[in-house]
Parts: structure tokens; sequence; C-alpha cells
């Protein structure tokens, strides 16, 4: 269906806007002059007349050229493209003949800033390895570009992606010990520190010692307090077990000169910005392991700890030490059962660390005499929280720990993480015994604490 053509709309009168016929002079309505001229509308802008009262001088026509017209022939118009014009920037000079947006001057000498703006480092995904740049001496590149050089602030310059620290994941395998320490989901950075070593005894036989600690967060640099407790114990037990000090009283030892390395920070200018008078000295809590001979030695302050777990599963596991915490002092005094005293809110609040504010230093040691293999896993409360019982810790940890002492430690770290993570978290993981060569392992058996030349565990 076909539309009809519609009329002409017929003008209206300016006064009335009643519809007027083209041919006529008056508004047959309102009889207005249709022939006088209508005033402009007050919302047009209008025409200042000069001081003199001449009008103003009109703008200079522009000389718009002329589309070519078509020959005889028809030939059209020849096209013109962009480039086929000279231009110039805004300053008025000329424009250059190309751009290079790689960073790689075209010629000997050329440099590659253009203006104030340097331009920016190649991508390595389009630039062949052999064209990107060496950093310099004591830089790093990028771990995410691998073209940018990493600035003082732990950023790549070219990128601006924030670059892994070194603590935030760790892993070292020592022969018969391993452990892992990881920054979890929720924290900024690693607070936790450990140390893993070997020595031999007077008599030669081997010994295999690990230090795990875990920095306090309510107090100052606590990641310097927990590397320098991991190191300096372990340093003095590297010293002491050679010499012939019993190991359990070697570990007590340890455990005081990793609280005066502690100590000495307080008394140092903080090399971390967020030091403040008011904040509480540097602090950590500590826990170790020393396998020697039939010996198993532990020994601790604070709430990191140390369980036993048996080659054979079908025996008991075992938690071999005992919390410096609020939770633990009420289960101590009878006030509170286990259950309870964990699900309250205060549970992890420590009375017992390493620092400069401690109430008092008692380091905890105790000795065993296992006669039978097995496994034993030191660790800080963010292994702990998922697996706190000793018969959990059991059933997480790999059969053949034993023999895979370091897959045992990332599969602890990784039932943490897939757990939450919501701690910093450090293990370490020692077979017992140390497997001496030729010999058979030690018969079967228990789990029994013996007597060290302090006496009973302390």
């Amino acid at each position: 269906m076909s539309q009809m053509p519609r009329p002409t709309a017929m003008s209206t009168c300016p006064s009335c806007e009643e519809p007027v016929e083209s041919g006529d002079r008056f508004c047959g309505a309102c009889g207005y002059d249709l022939s006088a001229v209508p005033a402009p509308p007050d919302h047009l802008p209008t025409v200042t007349p000069a001081a003199d009262g001449t009008a103003p001088a009109q703008a200079p026509a522009v000389d718009w050229p002329s589309a070519p017209e078509l020959d005889s022939s028809d030939t059209p118009a020849p096209v013109h493209l962009p480039t086929d014009l000279p231009g110039t920037d805004s300053g008025g000079s000329e424009l250059p003949s190309a751009v290079r947006f790689d960073g790689v001057p075209g010629q000997a000498g050329e440099s590659a800033v253009s203006g104030d703006y340097t331009l920016p480092a190649p991508d390595p995904r389009t630039v062949p390895p052999e064209a990107l740049a060496t950093p310099p001496a004591g830089t790093k590149l990028c771990v995410a570009c691998r073209a940018g050089h990493v600035d003082r602030d732990g950023y790549c310059e070219n990128c601006g992606h924030a670059q892994p620290r070194e603590r935030d994941h760790m892993e070292q395998e020592l022969g018969a010990v391993a452990a892992v320490s990881d920054r979890g989901l929720r924290h900024h950075r690693n607070e936790d520190a450990f140390a893993i070593a070997s020595a031999a005894l007077p008599d030669g036989t081997p010994s295999v010692v690990s230090i795990v600690c875990d920095g306090v967060s309510s107090a100052t640099r606590p990641d310097e307090a927990s590397l320098a407790a991991s190191r300096a114990a372990s340093e003095a037990l590297l010293e002491s077990l050679p010499r012939g000090t019993h190991p359990q009283q070697a570990m007590h030892d340890a455990i005081v000169v990793a609280a005066e390395a502690v100590n000495v920070l307080a008394q140092e200018p903080g090399s971390a910005s967020e030091h403040a008078p008011h904040q509480n000295a540097p602090a950590c809590t500590l826990v170790g392991a020393i396998v020697a001979k039939d010996l198993l030695i532990v020994g601790w302050v604070g709430d990191s700890r140390a369980y036993w777990v048996p080659d054979d599963r079908t025996a008991p596991a075992a938690r071999l030490t005992e919390d410096d915490s609020w939770a633990a002092q009420m289960v101590a005094a009878g006030l509170m059962n286990e259950a309870e005293a964990y699900a309250d809110e205060r549970a992890h609040a420590i009375t017992g660390w390493l620092g400069a504010d401690a109430y008092e230093l008692e380091p905890h040691t105790a000795s065993f005499k296992p006669d039978r293999p097995g496994v034993v896993v030191v660790c800080t409360d963010g292994l702990w929280n998922y697996a706190e019982a000793a018969e959990e810790m059991a059933r997480v940890i790999p059969a053949d720990a034993a023999h895979r002492p370091l897959h045992s430690a990332q599969v602890l770290v990784g039932h943490a993480l897939d757990g939450g993570g919501h701690d910093n978290v450090t293990v370490a993981v020692l077979p017992f015994p140390v497997p001496p060569q030729g010999q058979d392992r030690p018969r079967p058996g228990g789990v029994g604490k013996s007597r060290g030349p302090r006496g009973s565990s302390t």
C-alpha cells in the first residue's frame, strides 16, 4: 500500500498563528499586516554597533577551495590522502616522518626519548630475547614483563607490577630435614622464619637441627625478630653439639642466645618505617627439635608446636610441646576444658615469647626416646590451627614423610592454605632416627620421655 503525498504546510500569522495564504497581505483572523518585518526574538544574539554608530566590521571571508570539475572524459577528481598534505604540531614545528614505539633508536646515536617522555620498554612477547637489555649490576628484571627494572620500592618501572619478596615463600631441603614457609593468603608479609642444619657429634654420628620462629604481629619488626632468633639458635647449636654438649642442654642454651639476639633489636633503630616508640619491642616465638642418635630433643617458648607422627599410623601420634598461651593456662588451672579454652577469643594470646619486653624467659625443653621410626613436625600456629590434634596432623601428613620430607612439608603448607591461610605458615619435617648407612631401622615400639642432664622436661 502506498501513501498519499501530504500537502505543503501553510504559513501562519506571526500574531495569532492562524493559517494564512501565501498571497495574503493581512491576516483574515486578526488583521495583522503580514508585510511588516517581525522583530527578532529575544533569545537570539544582537550585534552592538560601534561607538561612532557605524556597523561593526565583518569577518573576512574564507577563501574555500573549489572542487575540481570533471573533464570531458568524466574522470573523477584525484584523491588526496592525509599523508600527502604537510602538517605541523601545536608549536608550529614540522611533524616527524615516522614514530617508533619500541624504544629502540632507529639509527646509531638517535635517542629513544621524545620530548620530555621516555618511550616504554619493549614488550617481551614481541621482541626476541636477545634484544632485551641486560639489567645493570645490583638490579633485577620484573618477573611479570621481563623487560622493566625493579625500583627500590619493589615495583617494576615499566609495568608497575609488585615483585614477590624473598620471604613470601621459602623452601629448603638438607639431607634428612626439610622446611617450607609461606606468607599465607591474608598477611601482607611473612613474619615466620626457619633454620635447618646438620652437625656431627664428637663420635662422628650425625645430628639434625630445625628451628621455627613466628614473629608476634602486634610487636615492632616481627619479621626481623623471627629471622634473628632462628639464625642465632641454629648457629648456637652448630657450635655446641660438636663440642659434646648434651643436646637438651644445647637446646636450652640456644633459646637463651636467640632471646638475646631479639633483645638487641630493641636497642637498634628500626629499619622499617612502621617503627614507633609506642609499639612493643620486637618479639617472636620459637620451637626447635634435635635428632641425635636415639634421642629426640624439643625446646620452645610461645605457642609454636612440635608433633610426633610414627611411620606406623596404627600407633598413636603425640604433641610434644605445651603452649605458652592463655588457653593452655586455663586448661592447666582446671578452669576450662580444652574445647572451651580454644574456642575463646583470648585463646591465642601468648604468655611467653622472646623479646625485650618478655616478663621472664623460661625456655622449655624435653627429651624423648622413640623406639619406632617416625617424623617430627615442627610448625607455627599457621599450620596447627588447621590440624590441631595430633591425630589430625597424622592424617594430613603423607605416609612416606620419612622418605620425602620436603614433599611432606609442602603438603602440610598446602593444607593450611586450602583451609584459608589466615596466618603465615611454616613447617619443618625431621625423620627419626637419622638413617644410618648400612643399618636397619629401630624396632617398633612406643615413645617414652627420658631424663636429660637437667632432669625431667622443663
